[in-house]
């Protein structure tokens, strides 16, 4: 197994958090962590639970200033105290390996933790929508997000989902939750890990947890309405919709901090 070379080894028991968010994210993407920790990731307690908040990182794939980037990485680890990174290179092949370090660190280092949500960072996330539908979850056994069933394996070589029957023979994924954001109980992590001893490594991650939590025969759960994790933002919004929604796919940082505003102007809006 990969080791974590920057870690927060004591921070998730010390909070008991109700929720733990984890962010994978570039080691060269400061922006993104930035904009995070000033908009969505700022909030620590919702409704009365405690949210803790993490950015996942691999090593540098960068030949130039390579140093530099790891250096700022440590500077802001030291800062802000929310930085995982561990030693595979950080790359989108290895996402699978990525996602089993999140599961790793999670099942050792938050035993009081009851759930985790594994979000991208280009996306806009309402915490207060996620903490209040997650009061009313299974606490057991439990996935949800953006859920596919019966999705196609894509044989396009062209394609960035690519999968050659040779890797994949089978012509429909199994059930699973897009990896742009899902949310799972803490008793998953351990489970899906040892699973993974038994299910061919995939570098398609979500598709992966998928073909896991398949073996281990655990279905995944609809979230209560379609809508709430968002794919992109509609062509038309009204002035609610930030306060409507879990999830929804940005175009980076910048969009993020102008969407942060206008979610903060409409404090009559109904949340979820």
């Amino acid at each position: 197994m990969y080791s974590i070379t920057v870690d927060e080894p004591h921070r998730c028991g010390q909070e008991r958090p109700f929720l733990v968010l984890i962010i994978p994210v570039a080691p060269i993407n400061r922006e993104a962590r930035n904009a995070i920790r000033n908009t969505w990731g700022k909030e620590t307690t919702v409704l009365g639970r405690v949210v803790s908040r993490y950015f996942l990182l691999g090593m540098s794939k960068e030949e130039d200033g390579t140093e530099s980037i790891n250096a700022q990485v440590l500077e802001e680890s030291r800062t802000h105290h929310d930085i995982l990174q561990s030693d595979f290179l950080d790359s989108y092949k290895n996402l699978t390996i990525k996602t089993m370090v999140m599961f790793e660190w999670l099942s050792s280092r938050c035993p009081n933790a009851t759930f985790a949500m594994k979000i991208d960072s280009d996306m806009f996330l309402n915490v207060r929508n996620l903490v209040g539908m997650l009061l009313k979850a299974p606490q057991h056994l439990y996935m949800t997000g953006n859920v596919a069933r019966g999705a196609p394996v894509l044989r396009d070589q062209t394609s960035k989902w690519f999968l050659p029957i040779s890797v994949f023979p089978e012509d429909n994924y199994p059930t699973y939750a897009r990896g742009l954001g899902y949310v799972f109980s803490l008793d998953l992590p351990k489970r899906i890990l040892e699973a993974s001893a038994h299910v061919k490594a995939l570098y398609i991650e979500d598709v992966y947890v998928g073909l896991c939590m398949r073996h281990l025969g655990i279905g995944l759960t609809d979230p209560p309405r379609g809508d709430l994790f968002y794919g992109t933002v509609p062509y038309l919004t009204s002035n609610c919709y930030w306060t409507s929604v879990i999830t929804t796919i940005l175009r980076g940082s910048d969009q993020l901090i102008q969407v942060w505003r206008v979610y903060q102007s409409h404090g009559g809006c109904k949340h979820f």
